[in-house]
């Protein structure tokens, strides 16, 4: 139990329904449609249209969407709403062109929103509700407005310079050339009018027709191969979890293209190493899980992409004999400087978590990539377009290589436990490469150290930067800082925090719900 005394807040506990989210807007329409006898599904996806209003540097309809259903039997399924690059991208092209990397602001980044036709798919197979109810929030709040929280404006007044070369962006996402401030109204009337037209007509009135017909051309005018061919071929896919063993837990994330294979792949090192055996704030502990980290993130990048291209499979690479064959490469007693420093892909995202009465708990996740995506807004009808295509390589053969209606390894993961064959925990945790090292140390967290789901969020995080040097959250005692500078690592104060995330837990022995929500980002859990 936490101390009364210091700042924190305890985990929210409920009986009928409950949600967590990044933005108190976000967390009140979820419990509305569940109040209103929607599913956990139909509140995810009316949290995440309201999220693509109030948090537009973060998400939107203009990205991409993944999320593990869990039914009460312990059935749980996978939905990869990822889109995927243009047909005519072409490596060869970029390399003869002179470029060495997809820029992340620019045409070439953009590839096929994925988000719409996954909430879809989601609403199709398990909502409750009409479609158009699931809009009514996020629709209201685009046209009238709504109050900018403290850490949207953070971010937000960050990306100014950028936004004022994209004439949408200056024209949907600035007011007169500059970021709201917080506390400030903001408003978006015409991605309203756009949201407006989706609820009524559905997904196809975005990939088709005036909608994908502004999408294709704001792309083709900057260079993008991008057409509304590809956009009307955008699909969403049911697939199988993966899965590891991990503290008593089954734990399951999506494949490929996802990274969530990283963070199965950290807890079968963290297993062998006996990690969770470690006191959780020694330096020890935190070194274990950044080398089994540094380890697992460089068969990301060197194995991770659409899996039609991977040559080994998520089977492989998620058994414990595969993380034996790694497991060497750890020294308990240094930093191994041998370890190839992973690429760190940066992105903006939400993450949410739903469980409802019914026993069905949905883990879900939504990105545009980058801070505002490519920073390219429609000019009509304010859809920030994702950048997820600068997360191709352009080397000549690897898996990842950017290619023809190729998807790419994708950063944005959610995850969920079963314990005993039923639902357990419905968690993630979001901020781009941090997200697999994120899932491993809040699981940990709760699975190993006891810790409830708001104490599991809450505590401290460590993770290295481009340069390779740990940043360490302020929340770290100083005792681990200067243990792991023992250790061999190089440590410095983390300018921003790292990540953010949800946690649902079902407690099937009292009947509750118990949820926490990071306070690193504006939200909170609620439940009824």
């Amino acid at each position: 139990m936490r101390r009364f005394d210091l700042p924190g807040r305890s985990p929210v506990l409920a009986e009928n329904g409950i949600a967590a989210t990044s933005h108190p807007l976000a967390t009140s329409t979820a419990i509305a449609v569940l109040r209103e006898g929607g599913s956990a599904a139909d509140a995810a996806i009316a949290a995440s249209v309201t999220l693509a209003v109030v948090e537009p540097h973060m998400t939107g309809i203009g990205g991409d969407c993944f999320a593990l259903v869990a039914e009460a039997d312990g059935q749980v399924h996978g939905l990869n709403g990822s889109g995927r690059a243009a047909a005519g991208a072409d490596a060869a092209w970029y390399r003869a062109h002179g470029f060495v990397e997809i820029p992340q602001h620019s045409a070439h980044s953009v590839t096929a929103p994925g988000a719409l036709r996954a909430w879809e798919a989601l609403h199709e197979r398990f909502g409750k509700l009409p479609f158009e109810r699931l809009f009514v929030d996020a629709i209201r709040l685009a046209e009238d407005g709504y109050p900018v929280t403290p850490r949207v404006a953070f971010d937000w007044i960050r990306q100014v310079e950028t936004l004022r070369q994209d004439e949408g962006a200056v024209r949907h996402m600035l007011i007169n050339g500059e970021a709201p401030k917080v506390f400030d109204r903001f408003a978006c009337p015409a991605l309203g009018k756009t949201l407006r037209r989706i609820a009524s007509q559905g997904a196809s009135a975005f990939y088709q027709g005036e909608l994908a017909a502004g999408i294709a051309a704001t792309v083709q005018a900057r260079g993008g191969f991008l057409s509304e061919a590809d956009l009307a071929a955008v699909a969403a896919d049911w697939v199988t979890p993966i899965s590891t063993s991990y503290g008593g837990h089954q734990v399951l994330e999506i494949p490929p293209n996802g990274q969530g294979v990283v963070a199965l792949i950290m807890m079968n090192l963290m297993t062998l190493l006996g990690s969770r055996d470690l006191p959780p704030d020694s330096a020890q502990r935190y070194h274990l899980e950044i080398e089994a980290g540094r380890v697992a993130y460089a068969v990301r990048d060197a194995m991770v992409a659409d899996p039609g291209h991977m040559v080994m499979s998520s089977t492989e690479l998620t058994s414990m004999e595969f993380a034996q064959t790694l497991a060497g490469q750890i020294d308990r007693t240094r930093r191994n400087p041998s370890i190839a420093l992973p690429g760190l892909p940066s992105s903006d995202t939400v993450y949410l978590t739903v469980a409802d009465r019914d026993g069905m708990a949905v883990s879900f996740i939504n990105s545009v990539y980058g801070s505002f995506g490519s920073q390219i807004v429609t000019p009509d009808s304010a859809i920030v377009l994702q950048n997820r295509g600068s997360c191709f390589t352009l080397a000549e053969g690897h898996p990842n290589e950017i290619g023809s209606s190729k998807r790419p390894m994708h950063t944005i993961i959610p995850a969920m436990a079963l314990r005993q064959g039923r639902p357990s925990v419905s968690f993630g945790v979001m901020g781009g490469a941090y997200q697999p090292m994120g899932h491993a140390h809040v699981f940990s967290n709760f699975a190993d150290h006891g810790m409830d789901p708001q104490q599991a969020i809450d505590h401290g995080r460590v993770f290295w930067g481009a340069d390779g040097v740990l940043d360490i959250e302020a929340g770290v005692p100083e005792a681990v800082s200067s243990g792991l500078t023992d250790l061999g690592h190089q440590v410095r104060l983390a300018a921003m925090p790292l990540g953010g995330g949800q946690m649902i837990v079902i407690d099937h022995e009292s009947g509750f719900f118990i949820a926490g929500s990071d306070p690193r980002k504006d939200g909170h859990a609620a439940g009824y």
